[in-house]
């Protein structure tokens, strides 16, 4: 009997892969490992197991996605919050070279199917994902827009704060006079 793997949408935090690592046991399956939208569970699931599962994690707030371009472009999405989110420093490789050794596949390829998907480039999520961040860090306001910038592989943080003003519609200073109204869930952004 081989192990299954599951593709989950909208796990985008240490706390979703608890409440799915919990949820799962409660349901007398067994997680091998529970990642960012990604678990494998020992054995296979029947039909019925299936069911019970995608249900549960609806009112979770997730969903189990079954069609294999969907489960793709999820990955993606969980690869750039990855990225993003929880790698310190300046990465040692680029993005598209990251996402295509993380997925498998050609970057070109999953560059066509994300747009095709999500009606938005891998790029422009990126950086979205990266404004994001920014927001969150801004907002705890225990690190300087240099070292933000540092933080998140801007070349200058005079870059990084005019690609802010282009994405957010105003300047860091102004969003941290604002106290943080404006930071979003990161499965809300597209």
């Amino acid at each position: 009997m081989s192990d299954t793997t599951l593709y989950i949408k909208n796990m985008v935090c240490d706390r979703c892969k608890a409440a799915v690592e919990s949820l799962l046991l409660g349901m007398g399956l067994r997680p091998l490992s529970v990642g960012l939208g990604e678990v494998v569970v020992a054995g296979s699931l029947s039909d019925g197991q299936r069911a019970e599962l995608s249900s549960a994690l609806h009112r979770m707030g997730f969903e189990l996605l079954r069609d294999p371009r969907q489960q793709t472009v999820d990955r993606i999405k969980t690869a750039v919050i990855e990225f993003v989110h929880y790698r310190r420093g300046a990465p040692s490789v680029n993005l598209s070279a990251y996402l295509a050794d993380r997925i498998g596949a050609d970057y070109s390829a999953l560059s066509k199917l994300f747009s095709e998907s999500a009606g938005t480039t891998i790029e422009r999520y990126y950086i979205l994902q990266r404004i994001e961040r920014a927001k969150e860090l801004l907002f705890y306001g225990e690190m300087t827009l240099a070292e933000i910038a540092r933080e998140l592989n801007y070349s200058s943080a005079a870059y990084l704060s005019s690609q802010f003003k282009a994405t957010t519609g105003m300047t860091p200073t102004q969003f941290k006079a604002m106290g943080g109204k404006s930071l979003k869930p990161l499965d809300g952004i597209v």
